[in-house]
């Protein structure tokens, strides 16, 4: 995706690029949007892009085939689903306990195979620094153990909060229910609401970001996630509980766009497991020496060092378009800087 953009979207000309020093390893700079929404739009490029996120090995393609193990295995034989009848609400400590497990195996694994075990060592590790075991920022006054606590109590709860209410409200009629084989429409709608489910997750991820970084937001909030300025896979969903409400609340679609409870899976699962593998701090998965699956996001581990940029995703040109877009480049970082000087040393009204 990113060498088809630059194609298109161009380099940064003549001028020579200097990549922002302060990293032990990143991708090539400038970074660049995704082609989806240039303009003026080219679709054969567009869908060339939207396809490579499923056929090749990716983060998606393995969100869905969870999602659709957490259905068939885990949650369609459970009975009484969206039930609210006393006696007959086991279905809710059934997800629950699989939320639980879900988030346990796929953070834990990823965090024994790169930090604890160093599996890859500092190979395509961003930042190469430990993550901090006594900083009196963190819950316990350690990184990990913080956002172990805040991603396994208040994550957990509301993954589970939003998946009952989803489930229960089309269970009970309150929710547009679609069924795949209904029609051909149908179900073709029901094949690309995996494609769109990320696009939405994309769009509705900045404008709340964006709110978040409202100060009075940001300080009794967003601040508890920005705790993390290195990032490791636990770092994802560690979040203040009214962030894990507001983030994971994407799901509110569902209650308008036709879906099934599969999709609602799906999409709540996206969101907890992109955050897992986005904050893991390494670009990919190595086996054998070479990337079999991304990993980390560099776009977003600049938002962490940097703050007061790509607020999106690299999906969506949102910060693009209003200008906090960082490219990874030296000049970028200095922009950024200049940027946050300004908003800090301004006088109040001005």
């Amino acid at each position: 995706m990113d060498s088809e953009a630059k194609k298109i979207q161009g380099d940064a000309g003549d001028k020579p690029v200097v990549a922002d020093p302060k990293w032990d390893w990143h991708p090539d700079v400038p970074l660049v949007n995704s082609p989806i929404f240039i303009w003026p739009p080219r679709p054969l490029v567009s869908l060339k892009s939207l396809a490579s996120n499923w056929i090749e090995l990716t983060g998606r393609v393995v969100f869905l085939v969870a999602a659709i193990l957490s259905w068939l295995l885990l949650t369609r034989t459970v009975e009484n689903v969206g039930s609210f009848n006393a006696g007959e609400l086991g279905w809710i400590a059934h997800i629950y306990i699989r939320n639980m497990l879900l988030l346990i195996v796929m953070a834990g694994a990823i965090h024994l195979y790169f930090f604890r075990y160093s599996r890859q060592g500092k190979e395509l590790q961003f930042d190469a620094r430990p993550l901090v075991k006594k900083g009196r920022m963190f819950t316990f006054s350690n990184q990990v153990h913080d956002n172990v606590f805040w991603s396994l109590t208040s994550g957990v709860f509301f993954w589970t909060f939003w998946e009952v209410v989803l489930l229960g409200a089309q269970a009970n009629g309150l929710a547009p229910l679609l069924a795949f084989g209904d029609s051909v429409a149908g179900s073709i709608w029901f094949v690309a609401m995996f494609v769109l489910i990320p696009l939405w997750y994309s769009f509705f991820f900045y404008w709340v970001h964006r709110a978040l970084h409202w100060p009075p937001l940001y300080k009794r909030v967003h601040a508890l996630h920005h705790r993390n300025i290195n990032l490791g896979p636990w770092s994802g969903m560690a979040m203040h509980p009214v962030e894990h409400l507001i983030y994971l609340g994407s799901v509110l679609i569902h209650f308008v766009v036709p879906s099934s409870p599969l999709h609602v899976i799906f999409h709540l699962q996206f969101n907890v497991l992109i955050s897992i593998f986005s904050h893991s701090g390494f670009e990919s998965l190595l086996i054998d020496g070479k990337k079999r699956i991304g990993m980390g996001y560099f776009f977003h581990q600049l938002h962490h060092r940097y703050f007061e940029c790509n607020y999106g995703t690299d999906e969506m040109p949102w910060d693009k378009w209003f200008g906090t877009f960082h490219d990874g480049t030296a000049d970028a970082t200095a922009m950024v800087k200049e940027r946050r000087r300004q908003m800090y040393t301004a006088k109040p009204g001005q």
